[in-house]
């Protein structure tokens, strides 16, 4: 637990499926989960770090605001 200070509890679960591996992590004391695939031949080491990153990313609020999609070409219909 890298950068967090308060750094808690993290459950990893990780399934193959076929040639991926999906990845996902959960901060036991808030519930939040992120999810990430990898291929199946990645070190365990690599995707648990990436995984790590991306829930910490989601728990300090860099995700973004969900109620309003990303801009892109077209429209929303």
């Amino acid at each position: 637990m890298s950068d967090r200070e308060d750094a808690g509890e993290v459950i990893f679960e990780i399934v193959r499926i076929g040639d991926v591996q999906r990845v996902a992590a959960i901060d036991a004391a808030t519930g939040v989960e992120v999810v990430i695939q990898a291929p199946a031949n990645a070190a365990l080491a690599d995707v648990r770090a990436l995984a790590l990153r991306k829930l910490e990313r989601a728990l300090a609020g860099d995700e973004g605001d969900e109620s309003t999609p990303p801009p892109r070409p077209g429209k929303l219909v």
